[in-house]
């Protein structure tokens, strides 16, 4: 059978019948990208129409949530860019170890890898004890994972790596233990996080935080939900507050431009107004 492509139409009519029926509103979400990742679906699920899957979505509650952690997940590893963790390490943590209590927001966490990067971080800075890490993102059925803390142990060699680039000093395999394929981190890790759905699109800020991590989410989105969700963190975060995005994001040309400074090289901006 050979593979449908979705038209720019149906994209819309996709759009408006999930912001309609269910109250997922990608109405902002970068076309090119959002398109390809429809198509990539249809593809691997062998749709045969388009009218298909709008019947599968409008009667098929667990198709649906199929269908969004498909166009909504993104690649993540652990200690993803080391050299980026090792300035989170070097200029970060010390100003982090100045307050009684902080409070770390993972913005669109995906499958947590990154929640488990900085829990590891805070507790070899020996901050995680005084740390809430708040890990939200728009699917369910990866804060359910991020709850376990299993992730597959094919991929410890390379997080070892990551880890080690990053400045760890110790024997990564200590942070879990090896079991039936998988690598199960160590509880009190997890301990210190709070999971929560959370769009980014349609909810507001919810606590005042230290630190906020969204990385590579908003190269998702157009420009008008790029400067809504950057006025959300903007909202979200204390003064002197640090802002971590993605290799290709940028606060700059944004409405909340002139209250940060970049630190460093890294994609790391930091809240001075």
């Amino acid at each position: 059978m050979e593979a449908i492509t979705v038209k720019e139409a149906e994209v819309e009519l996709l759009i408006n019948e999930l912001v309609w029926r269910y109250g997922y509103d990608f109405t902002n979400y970068a076309r090119a990208s959002l398109r390809r990742r429809i198509n990539r679906l249809i593809t691997i699920d062998r749709i045969p129409s388009f009218a298909e899957l709008i019947y599968r979505v409008k009667n098929d509650a667990d198709y649906l949530t199929h269908l969004v952690e498909e166009i909504t997940v993104n690649v993540t590893e652990m200690f993803r860019d080391p050299f980026m963790f090792k300035i989170i390490r070097e200029k970060v943590l010390p100003v982090l170890a100045t307050h009684p209590f902080i409070r770390i927001w993972h913005a669109g966490c995906a499958t947590g890898e990154e929640v488990y990067s900085m829990a590891i971080l805070l507790e070899e800075a020996g901050l995680l004890h005084k740390s809430l890490i708040y890990a939200t993102d728009l699917n369910p059925s990866v804060i359910e994972n991020i709850q376990r803390g299993i992730f597959p142990l094919n991929r410890m060699q390379q997080y070892s790596e990551n880890y080690v680039l990053s400045g760890g000093k110790k024997d990564f395999s200590s942070f879990y233990t090896a079991q039936y394929g998988f690598a199960k981190f160590n509880h009190l890790l997890k301990k210190k996080m709070i999971t929560a759905t959370h769009n980014l699109v349609s909810d507001r800020s919810f606590n005042e935080f230290q630190v906020i991590f969204c990385r590579n989410v908003l190269i998702y989105f157009d420009k008008i939900l790029q400067d809504k969700v950057l006025k959300l963190f903007d909202d979200s975060l204390e003064k002197l507050g640090f802002l971590i995005l993605g290799s290709k994001e940028n606060v700059r040309f944004s409405p909340v431009a002139s209250k940060f400074v970049q630190v460093e090289k890294e994609k790391i901006w930091r809240k001075v107004e």
